[in-house]
């Protein structure tokens, strides 16, 4: 994210969607570009909001809107809890 803008507030709020819809099994950091470059970089975004794996190779990133949860547990291979397979 980027400082505390309305676009970095929806990021935060669909963070919190996304982690309720795994039971809490994510660990998703919040690097603010802004407060801290230096992580931003090493973590390579180049654009926010960004939601990376990391423990996959190569990673996978997602930059925009994560308001769909959905989409976002199917482009990662996750499913939600009560979502039988």
């Amino acid at each position: 994210m980027a400082g505390d803008t309305p676009g970095a507030r929806r990021a935060i709020e669909s963070r919190e969607r996304l982690l309720d819809a795994c039971g809490n099994r994510l660990d998703i950091e919040v690097i603010d570009i802004l407060a801290r470059p230096d992580a931003a970089e090493a973590a390579g975004i180049l654009a926010t909001p960004t939601l990376a794996d990391e423990a996959i190779q190569p990673p996978r990133r997602l930059i925009g809107d994560f308001s769909n949860i959905a989409q976002v547990l199917d482009f990662f291979g996750l499913r939600k809890e009560d979502t039988p397979s």
